[in-house]
């Protein structure tokens, strides 16, 4: 008997992975391109694959689990400062709600507005506390829209992410000896910096072959260090 997962659950999942696209894109660039720089380095100073499988397993874990800590600091402590703002906002408009308003009819006459589109929106912030609320968040203070997802889900797409990405550089050196393994991982690196590159111009609405040049440029350019590194500490 098959067990599939419930519609609800795969719903959540998918919705978690939306919204937390731009992490799942960082996480498996910057574990790739981390490790690749990390085992192209010790994999040009040794013939013992298992060092180099040892190393750049450590790096890998060690990099998604350090990604995954930021994250999560780095969303909550937004949100913290977002949510801290918005109360500002708040206690600002009920100490002067006819003030606030009055000064947001003057920057909205000085951004071009017509005194009586000016004052139409005025009116229409004095009806919905809310919209003027908002209005103050976004505009004034600049508050981004909080998402859905919890600091904890980005935080876990950015592990998840990280470390499959980093893995891939280091998984040819527990399956072929060390000659092939340093072809093999730097052909499937390679592949993975270039579909990358692909989902960041297809993510930012770039020009796809400029997004996988600076990716790939990226990627060997942390290799090459990697390998200079190693030629430097083994001679």
């Amino acid at each position: 008997m098959i067990v599939r997962p419930a519609p609800g659950l795969l719903r959540r999942v998918r919705a978690s992975l939306l919204s937390s696209i731009g992490d799942v894109a960082f996480g498996m660039e910057d574990g790739a391109v981390s490790v690749a720089g990390l085992v192209f380095g010790v994999a040009a100073s040794t013939n013992d694959s298992q060092i180099v499988l040892l190393a750049g397993a450590t790096g890998a874990i060690a990099g998604a689990v350090s990604m995954m800590a930021g994250t999560y600091l780095d969303v909550h402590s937004e949100r913290s400062r977002a949510a801290s703002l918005v109360e500002t906002a708040r206690r600002a408009i009920a100490a002067d709600p006819i003030g606030t308003r009055v000064r947001i009819a003057t920057s909205l006459r000085t951004a071009g507005f017509t005194e009586n589109e000016a004052e139409g929106v005025t009116n229409a912030f004095a009806r919905n506390p809310q919209a003027l609320l908002d209005y103050m968040t976004a505009v004034e203070l600049g508050v981004r829209p909080v998402s859905g997802a919890s600091p904890w889900t980005h935080a876990t797409w950015m592990f998840v992410a990280d470390l499959f990405a980093a893995s891939i550089p280091v998984i040819p050196f527990a399956l072929f000896d060390i000659e092939t393994a340093r072809v093999v991982s730097l052909v499937v690196t390679g592949a993975l910096m270039a579909v990358l590159g692909i989902a960041r111009g297809r993510i930012g609405h770039e020009p796809v072959w400029r997004t996988v040049l600076q990716t790939m440029a990226i990627a060997g350019a942390a290799a090459l260090a990697g390998v200079l590194i190693g030629r430097f500490v083994t001679r």
